[in-house]
């Protein structure tokens, strides 16, 4: 259980004073219970505020690289490497209160023992999560496993932290846990399921009456696979004003009757048809020459500011979308290679050989649009492993419509078909010594 000083630092004022410094724009990034810091009266206050954040533009020595950028052991993925694995936002708090609550619930420090490369390792390359204490509150439970998401939009925002706390604070009665222990058969979770959203992203931007939508495409596509709603508009709402479930009544162009459509699978567009989760390139290109001006839209707020990771920007970058227009997704599983204008890329590329870009498959698409790329079936040339980082400005997809001769197909289908080369090889030899061995008896 939590001590009862220590419930006094996580109780909904301490919470609320995360969200007042989220709201003048501040990142804390070391949230940790050594911050959480007690006065004479038991008061809680928030020590080493944003000290991180403003640090992060600093120069400073590559040895002190990680340290200015947080503690270790409460750093999110996009911390060790904002630039790259990035942005870092007002979620990447959620990780290391995350990490506070489960060290005063098991008064253990997060990773305890671990190197800072041991820890790397851990959090960013084996994407591998805290393990959360067994027989505490289902919503406790439940709000620690989306603080631990990898990405960064999946994770509970603090407004999202602080309604958890308050109904903890609040309530005792059974009711209530019957409400969160069922909460994964509400309708929020049956009808987006197959989208792959969790229900924090799916919290973050409640439809109003009025708003546009469209159908909401599933996480990491770039493709919508089901367009009952192209373009229509929120005309009521069924449901409660503070609940993120329901359905939306949808006005369709050349459709009678509204459509009754469940919340979770209607995403909110602007004027220019943007929307969270969009593809975006920077109409006017970059004045720092280190960021992609290609990116993954965020947020789009009320007032029309939309927030866009970047690859090269560690934080979100902020505009309006008259600044924007709409580029060429990227999602898993397709193949790309080097844009034939490219010559040296920004991150390093496996070579067939000394002259030509190897065709690589997407296996992961970072929160800014940095992709990660693998190549199983093929011997890199000059490298130790099998996969790259790509920026989406400088590859291209390649399929069959996009190889041009024969040599070309041919070469796109070996790719294709890494998977089961070595595979179809190893059997090959197997027959063949099968065979000779049949030969030897036949001759003996």
């Amino acid at each position: 259980m939590i001590k009862h000083k220590d419930r006094e630092c996580l109780s909904p004022p301490r919470i609320t004073g995360i969200l007042e410094l989220h709201a003048k724009g501040f990142l804390i990034l070391n949230l940790k219970p050594s911050n959480f810091l007690l006065n004479d009266n038991d008061t809680a206050i928030l020590g080493d505020v944003g000290v991180p954040y403003l640090l992060h533009s600093i120069p400073l020595p590559s040895s002190d690289m990680i340290m200015r950028l947080g503690t270790p052991n409460y750093m999110a993925p996009e911390q060790w490497q904002p630039e790259v694995g990035g942005p870092m936002s007002f979620e990447t708090d959620s990780w290391g209160f995350g990490c506070s609550i489960v060290e005063m619930l098991t008064g253990a420090q997060p990773w305890s023992g671990k190197s800072i490369d041991e820890i790397y390792n851990l959090v960013v390359i084996k994407r591998e999560k805290l393990t959360i204490p067994n027989a505490i509150p289902p919503p406790l439970e439940k709000l620690l496993q989306g603080c631990f998401m990898y990405d960064l939009r999946s994770r509970p925002s603090m407004t999202d932290i602080l309604h958890v706390f308050k109904r903890l604070q609040n309530s005792e009665e059974e009711e209530y846990w019957s409400f969160w222990r069922g909460i994964d058969s509400r309708g929020i979770r049956k009808s987006s399921a197959y989208l792959g959203y969790t229900e924090w992203f799916l919290s973050k931007d409640q439809l109003q009456v009025g708003d546009t939508v469209r159908s909401r495409k599933p996480a990491n596509s770039c493709k919508h696979e089901n367009m009952d709603v192209p373009e229509g508009k929120v005309v009521g709402l069924e449901r409660d004003t503070t609940d993120s479930d329901g359905f939306a009544l949808v006005k369709v162009h050349g459709v009678h009757d509204p459509l009754r459509v469940h919340v979770s699978v209607l995403e909110r567009v602007t004027k220019d048809y943007l929307a969270s989760g969009d593809w975006v390139r920077l109409k006017y290109g970059v004045a720092d020459k280190r960021c992609s001006p290609v990116g993954i839209v965020h947020s789009i707020n009320r007032e029309g500011i939309v927030a866009v990771g970047f690859i090269g920007l560690p934080t979100l970058w902020r505009g309006t979308s008259s600044q924007l227009q709409m580029a060429k997704g990227y999602s898993v599983g397709q193949f790309v290679k080097i844009k034939a204008f490219v010559v040296t890329p920004r991150f390093k590329w496996i070579r067939k050989d000394k002259r030509v870009w190897a065709t690589g498959r997407i296996s992961h698409v970072l929160p800014n649009g940095c992709l990660e790329v693998e190549f199983p079936g093929a011997l890199p040339f000059g490298q130790e492993h099998g996969s790259c980082l790509a920026d989406p400005a400088e590859v291209e997809v390649v399929d069959f419509s996009t190889c041009e001769g024969v040599v070309e197909k041919i070469q796109h289908l070996q790719d294709f078909h890494w998977a089961v080369r070595p595979l179809l090889a190893a059997m090959g030899l197997l027959a063949s010594m099968k065979l000779d061995h049949a030969r030897f008896y036949i001759w003996i």
